[in-house]
């Protein structure tokens, strides 16, 4: 055997190792996702994407960038699930086109009136009733589940700004810039979806439970949740794409 060989033997070898010890890994993360989703996504479906970001993780791992592997493993994993996700999206697409008729109407409020947008303006800008616009916030609550997890993954990929593969320090400096401006946009959000936001993605609440803290319930902390990031996806525009499947 040529030293190239012995040389792609042992990294192979390398690889299959990292691969069989995070395995785990990849089942941790993705029954902490199960919490976010519908009964209709199989746990297999998500493990078996993991896996699949596990192994694009052990060929390209760089330990010279600082990450360890767990971390950079870790992050691949989540992006191939969310990826598998979108891919098999139940939502229809009118939901998704409602959703996006709700940012962009808050947006234009809050850019003229220079505040939060209420939900009477929004409902009155688009032409519905305060009843119309709530069955909109809950049937996209579905679609909007992880909007927040893939804002925050900013680092892990690329929104429709970010189109280049390298990994410059360009690059770096736009997902500072972002995660400085989504920082920003979740500190301005209203007491109560800011509280929502806190309680779901920090401290792995679910909605029952944020509803029993706030005293109302699970269907108005869901209508919450899918307000406040609306509001953060109208108030982030210039970063995220605007496609049908956003």
């Amino acid at each position: 055997m040529n030293n190239l060989a012995t040389y792609n033997a042992v990294q192979e070898q390398g690889q299959d190792d990292m691969v069989l010890q995070h395995a785990p890994l990849v089942k941790r993360i993705a029954y902490h996702l199960m919490n976010r989703l519908p009964p209709n996504v199989q746990a297999d479906d998500l493990i078996q994407a993991g896996m699949i970001g596990l192994l694009e993780a052990s060929r390209n791992y760089d330990p010279t960038q600082g990450a360890s592997f767990e971390t950079y493993a870790g992050i691949r994993i989540r992006g191939a699930m969310l990826d598998e996700i979108r891919r098999s999206d139940w939502t229809p697409r009118s939901v998704h086109r409602k959703a996006r008729m709700v940012a962009e109407a808050m947006r234009e409020i809050e850019n003229a009136e220079g505040r939060d947008a209420r939900d009477v303006e929004v409902a009155k800008a688009l032409n519905i009733t305060i009843e119309e616009y709530h069955n909109i916030l809950r049937d996209s609550s579905g679609c909007r589940i992880f909007s927040l997890d893939e804002l925050t993954a900013l680092g892990e990929f690329s929104p429709q700004s970010f189109k280049s593969d390298g990994h410059g320090p360009l690059e770096g400096l736009q997902k500072d810039a972002f995660k400085k401006a989504l920082a920003d946009a979740i500190s301005g959000l209203p007491e109560r979806e800011r509280l929502v936001i806190a309680m779901y993605y920090n401290e792995d609440m679910n909605l029952r439970e944020i509803g029993q803290v706030l005293g109302v319930s699970e269907s108005r902390v869901c209508q919450i949740h899918s307000q406040a990031t609306l509001r953060l996806r109208s108030r982030l525009t210039e970063w995220l794409g605007t496609g049908e499947g956003d």
